[in-house]
């Protein structure tokens, strides 16, 4: 398999961090991808021009992030990422679906924030940091009950909060959510988020 990727893109961090929790990380040739290069070939594997992309041992193509994950989740016989069904499959895809918008949002305060005046608005800045800070206290209420398991619920929520870390380390997202706080610091040494820590290219 091969997979296009970004050393600092959460949502590779997502299939790398569940391709380690899986046994299968060793089975996935990583091809180095700058969808901002104006010479980039990423649309003809995704044609929303963006990472991850997985290219399949059979040669089928998949993306974004829950998709692989998923079929990554198929090719194993250990525990499952993601739940088979009843309220522990809807509750793990919840919190990947809460954790991805909040990725979502940080990264569209991010890309508005790196724009000229006057075509930058705050606004719509103040209008993601919201959504982030509804989605963390969402979290805050939830972290006694994430538990010592691995979803994909879990591993999203890892990455976004690492993401945040890596992304906005002056934000304080930690003040006032201990234990969301409490929750990360136990989760982010497990050696699937070591081994996945994002980095800017060298």
């Amino acid at each position: 398999m091969k997979l296009r990727y970004s050393p600092t893109s959460p949502y590779v961090r997502k299939v790398m961090v569940v391709a380690h929790e899986t046994g299968l990380a060793g089975r996935i040739g990583l091809v180095p991808t700058n969808v901002w290069a104006s010479d980039t070939d990423i649309g003809r594997d995704n044609p929303l021009g963006k990472v991850p992309a997985l290219t399949t041992d059979g040669g089928e193509v998949l993306y974004d992030s829950p998709v692989i994950c998923e079929y990554l989740d198929s090719l194993h016989d250990g525990a499952k990422i993601f739940p088979a069904s009843g309220g522990a499959r809807w509750t793990a895809l919840r919190r990947q679906a809460l954790a991805d918008g909040m990725l979502d949002a940080g990264i569209l305060r991010r890309l508005e924030s790196m724009r000229k005046e006057p075509e930058r608005s705050a606004s719509w800045i103040d209008r993601q940091r919201a959504a982030v800070a509804r989605a963390m206290d969402t979290l805050e209420e939830e972290a006694s009950n994430l538990g010592a398991s691995v979803t994909i619920g879990h591993v999203a929520i890892g990455c976004a909060l690492g993401w945040f870390d890596f992304r906005f380390p002056g934000d304080d997202w930690r003040q006032g959510r201990p234990a969301l706080a409490a929750w990360y610091a136990a989760f982010a040494g497990r050696p699937s988020m070591t081994r996945t820590v994002p980095k800017d290219p060298a």
